[in-house]
């Protein structure tokens, strides 16, 4: 595969909006987590996950980092893929034992998962720079 191939897209307008609003939305929820990266951490570390000082930063930039990218447009394919895998790793390890619907229900991060799938497979839309750089 290569740049062209990746940063191509033939979606419309509907894309751009999820893409954007999604964006947002990760942006959000990853500017908590560089604020308190060792509580980041210590929560990550409670969850089974390992090298949780390194992961931390890590999925704060693939949240914020990568939302600012998904606002733009840019590598949407590739940052919806991690976007997609940090999400099914929290539906997994913290939300699934809390069941679908309540409070600390998997609903929201399996939407957001959902999402972010869906811009890997269709691309960043008319209105993003992978469709101006392609």
């Amino acid at each position: 595969m290569n740049y062209k191939s990746l940063m191509k897209t033939d979606a419309g307008w509907g894309i751009t909006v999820l893409r954007v609003v999604t964006g947002i939305v990760y942006m959000g929820h990853g500017w908590p987590k560089f604020g308190n990266l060792e509580g980041s951490a210590g929560f990550l570390a409670s969850k089974g996950i390992p090298l949780a000082n390194i992961m931390a930063p890590l999925v704060a930039s693939v949240e914020f980092v990568g939302g600012a990218m998904l606002v733009l447009g840019l590598l949407t394919r590739v940052i919806s893929a991690l976007q997609a895998f940090t999400m099914l790793v929290a539906v997994l390890l913290v939300h699934l034992s809390n069941g679908m619907f309540g409070e600390g229900g998997y609903q929201w991060a399996l939407l957001i998962m959902a999402a972010s799938v869906c811009m890997m497979l269709e691309g960043g839309g008319k209105a993003s720079l992978d469709t101006k750089l392609s």
